[in-house]
């Protein structure tokens, strides 16, 4: 392992809501797929469930992207941003079938706060561990989807969004097949 665990679920939950839009498609386009990918991702407290909500989860996701392909500075002055903004008071809690972990801002605190707070909280621990080098982006040539790599040997390459890796063992194999 190479975070904490909750820093593990909050970087996933990142990586999939920037995936909502890679590769030209738009998996967030109404408040449904937003209630979908949040239970999906296991989000809790208040929502409006209105298009105020999905237009902020949208604005947060651009933002994320930008992050994702930061400098350390960049992606430094990113992360204090978004603490500031949600007014973040980190703080030990335990609920649903979760044990202790760190919540920085309220239940009742608007999604895009709890969902900005939870990626940057997570994402202080990739800037304070000097980690920044596992945030990839897909190598599949037509994939623009980021990628997390938590493996201890760093290979990750490829994204979770479709077939890519597959893909691009192939044609590896049909490229060394068609040499020989």
């Amino acid at each position: 392992m190479v975070f904490a665990p909750d820093t593990e679920i909050a970087l996933r939950s990142v990586v999939d809501l920037v995936n909502t839009s890679a590769n030209g498609e738009e998996l967030l386009a109404t408040t449904a797929d937003l209630d979908r990918f949040l239970k999906t991702e296991g989000f809790t407290g208040s929502r409006t469930h209105d298009a105020a909500e999905l237009a902020s989860v949208h604005r947060l996701r651009g933002q994320l992207a930008e992050l994702w392909l930061a400098d350390e500075a960049t992606a430094v002055e990113t992360v204090n941003r978004l603490l500031r903004d949600a007014r973040a008071l980190p703080q030990l809690v335990r609920h649903d079938e979760w044990d202790w972990h760190l919540h920085a801002t309220t239940p009742e605190a608007p999604l895009e706060d709890r969902m900005s707070t939870e990626a940057a909280m997570a994402l202080v621990d990739v800037i304070r561990t000097k980690e920044m080098d596992r945030m990839l982006v897909c190598a599949a040539e037509d994939c623009d989807a980021v990628v997390l790599d938590l493996s201890r040997n760093r290979s990750k390459r490829y994204c979770d969004t479709g077939n890519c890796a597959n893909r691009a063992h192939v044609a590896a194999y049909r490229a060394r097949k068609a040499a020989s």
